[in-house]
C-alpha cells in the first residue's frame, strides 16, 4: 500500500499565516480517514521520540552518540475534546521541538496504522501507513537497520528488530506449511 501523506510548508524564516491549525487540521482528517482512533478516540504515541530525534532538544551529551538513552515506549493515550498537537503538544518536546516543528510516531491500537510526522528544512510531512508490519517498503527498511554496520547504531534495537523479523518470518513459513 502507499502511504498517504499530507504536507505544509514551514519555512524557518517566515511562518505562515495559521501553520500550526492548518497542520491540525490536516493531521487530525489525515488520523480519522486512516483509522488511527478507536471508538473512544484513544491510540499509541512513541515517546520519548521528540526528545532525541531533534538536536535542538538535546542536552549538551548527545544522547544519541554518548550515553544510550532509554528505549522509546509506546503510551496510551486519547485524544480530549480540547487537543493542539502541532503547537503546545509540538513544544512540549515530546511530540516535537517547538510550535509548528512536530516530529512523533504514532499507531492504532490493534497496530493497523502507523502514522509518523517529522519537521525538515522546508515543511512538516505526515505520513499514514496502513497495515506497517505488512508493508514491504517498511519491512525491507528495518531489515537494513538490523543489519546496519554502523559504530553508532543503537545495538539493543538492531536485536529488537531482528527477533521480530525472525519470529514474523517464522510465523509466515508456518502458515505457509500448513
Amino acid at each position: 500500500m502507499v502511504p498517504r501523506t499530507s504536507s505544509a510548508a514551514s519555512p524557518t524564516s517566515t511562518k505562515p499565516p495559521r501553520l500550526v491549525e492548518r497542520l491540525n487540521e490536516d493531521w487530525h482528517d489525515l488520523a480519522v480517514s486512516s483509522g488511527l482512533f478507536d471508538h473512544r478516540r484513544e491510540f499509541l504515541v512513541l515517546l520519548p521520540h521528540g526528545t532525541y530525534t531533534h538536536q535542538a532538544v538535546l542536552p549538551k551529551e548527545n544522547l544519541h552518540y554518548g550515553r544510550r538513552a532509554p528505549s522509546p515506549v509506546w503510551t496510551r493515550v486519547r485524544l480530549l475534546d480540547r487537543w493542539d498537537i502541532m503547537g503546545r503538544g509540538a513544544a512540549s518536546a515530546f511530540l516535537g521541538i517547538r510550535a509548528g516543528h512536530p516530529g512523533f510516531g504514532m499507531m492504532a491500537l490493534d497496530s493497523s496504522v502507523y502514522i509518523g510526522c517529522s519537521t525538515g528544512e522546508i515543511g512538516v510531512d505526515v505520513s499514514a501507513v496502513a497495515h506497517p508490519s505488512r508493508s514491504e517498503n517498511i519491512l525491507k527498511e528495518l531489515e537494513w537497520y538490523a543489519h546496519w554496520d554502523y559504530p553508532r547504531a543503537d545495538k539493543e534495537l538492531q536485536k529488537r528488530i531482528a527477533a521480530w523479523l525472525a519470529g514474523r518470518a517464522l510465523g509466515t513459513a508456518s502458515r505457509s506449511d500448513g
